[in-house]
């Protein structure tokens, strides 16, 4: 026991570690804006100048971003007009930070995850470093935007339900708290976008499980509904109300809403006339989700890197985030793809796709699967599910979640390896996964290749 917990201290500083290192180099490179960052820095300066805009997910991300903005002296002026556009100051950085502190954070939730679904703590090692050389979780989660931030909450409302589920009936209010915490995170992970709704459904689900198998059953759904619904509702609703109460004047999103909505705001085309009745604040918060559902159901633009939900595992189309041409007579130009690391990625694929598999076979045959496969597979299903109906162009990134289950799905299988096995095994795909992050790092960090090295990297004909 004594050996075990040596191990674990050990494990959470090479993760920690290793994890600081790989966000935090060339951290602010480059120093132009990178894809959705001319829409997130638009977002963040209308809270400054408290003009309405609209976007089709909630708000706490961008409020973080912005709340990180204004104590660190964040100015609006900066267009963010276009990808490659320069930034005047170091501003940028502090909006970098938050994100990138989410990612560096991420690993180590991932480690104390897999602990308390009950494998071994070399199979949690093995995930958290798998999550530290991801290269696409890298990416997503170094720039000003919001994926990381719901990676972090959605991923830490598993971890303290689990606590919860696993915690001892003695402890009393202590087992309880995880609980409240685990819809906290989960309504947090909701408010910074919808698909965060699938882990509060994942905790849920396996909630009402657990209480139609016990005794005290009508005391315990009521707990329950109060910690995983109720809870995350009034958190939920409070953060638009901070939405609306910064957003006070007419700006470039009053043409999505509707004559009443606009009444509410200072200087909009209907603010001063009086035969139009101006909504309440929950009329404006029903109207707002309404919009945005709506606006997420029929947007038909295209875009080149878009790509398929069941394209997602197999890495087939990555996303082009920036470029910049060879400087100063060199023939080395720099990019930023959001592209995983292969290794990690298929090997992943083939864990969960193995696990799915087994688990319909084991059913056609009238077995019963393991709980950690059913959860696996059902967790990995449950965040596929919201893509799956939506017909606007969705992205590679929108696999993330997917991503890191199918990580634990793979360390799972390890896990069930002999000790020696492994230890090999886990050594190996750590080893080739290091290796590979290492290869494919210039197309995460946005430094300098030749044609011919970016070749070497181009795997696919659908990558470039």
């Amino acid at each position: 026991m004594l050996k075990e917990h040596k191990h674990l201290k050990y494990y959470i500083i090479l993760i920690i570690a290793s994890s600081l290192v790989t966000h935090f180099l060339f951290f602010g490179q480059p120093r132009e804006t990178v894809f959705d960052e001319v829409h997130f820095g638009k977002f963040i300066s209308g809270y400054f100048t408290h003009e309405y805009f609209f976007d089709i997910h909630p708000p706490l991300g961008k409020l973080m971003l912005s709340g990180m903005g204004y104590i660190t002296g964040f100015k609006p002026g900066f267009s963010f007009a276009e990808i490659g556009q320069k930034f005047p100051d170091q501003h940028y950085l502090w909006l970098r930070l938050l994100p990138t502190v989410a990612g560096a954070i991420l690993p180590i939730v991932i480690f104390y995850l897999v602990l308390e679904l009950g494998l071994s703590s070399l199979a949690a090692f093995g995930a958290g470093v798998l999550i530290v050389f991801e290269n696409a979780t890298l990416v997503q989660s170094r720039l000003i935007l919001l994926d990381a931030f719901l990676l972090l909450f959605g991923f830490s409302a598993l971890l303290f339900y689990f606590r919860y589920r696993n915690s001892s009936h003695d402890q009393g209010a202590r087992k309880w708290t995880y609980l409240v915490l685990s819809g906290l995170s989960g309504a947090l992970a909701v408010s910074v976008k919808w698909t965060g709704g699938t882990f509060l459904a994942i905790i849920a689900a396996m909630y009402l499980i657990d209480v139609l198998k016990d005794t005290g059953r009508i005391k315990k759904l009521f707990i329950g509904t109060a910690a995983l619904a109720v809870l995350p509702f009034i958190i939920y609703f409070s953060i638009f109300l901070l939405h609306f109460s910064l957003l006070s004047k007419s700006g470039p999103g009053d043409a999505f809403m509707t004559q009443s909505f606009r009444k509410t705001l200072a200087g909009s085309t209907d603010s001063a006339n009086p035969d139009i009745k101006p909504l309440n604040l929950i009329q404006k918060f029903t109207e707002l989700n309404i919009q945005m559902y709506k606006s997420n159901a029929t947007l038909t633009a295209g875009h080149p890197y878009s790509s398929k939900w069941y394209t997602w595992p197999f890495m087939i189309r990555p996303v082009y985030y920036w470029y910049e041409a060879p400087q100063n007579g060199t023939q080395a130009a720099s990019r930023i793809y959001f592209l995983g690391n292969p290794v990690i990625w298929w090997v992943s694929t083939a864990a969960i796709i193995f696990l799915i598999l087994n688990t319909l076979n084991l059913a056609y045959r009238g077995l019963r699967p393991g709980a950690g496969v059913i959860l696996l597979t059902g967790a990995y299903f449950f965040n596929m599910l919201p893509f799956i109906g939506i017909k606007r162009a969705m992205f590679l990134y929108h696999y993330m979640s997917g991503l890191i289950f199918s990580i634990i799905a793979l360390v799972y299988l390890i896990d069930r390896l002999s000790p020696p096995q492994k230890k090999k095994a886990l050594a190996a795909l750590l080893a080739a996964s290091v290796v590979a992050f290492i290869f494919f790092a210039p197309l995460s960090y946005g430094l300098p290749l030749t044609e011919k090295a970016y070749n070497l990297r181009n795997w696919l004909g659908t990558w470039i």
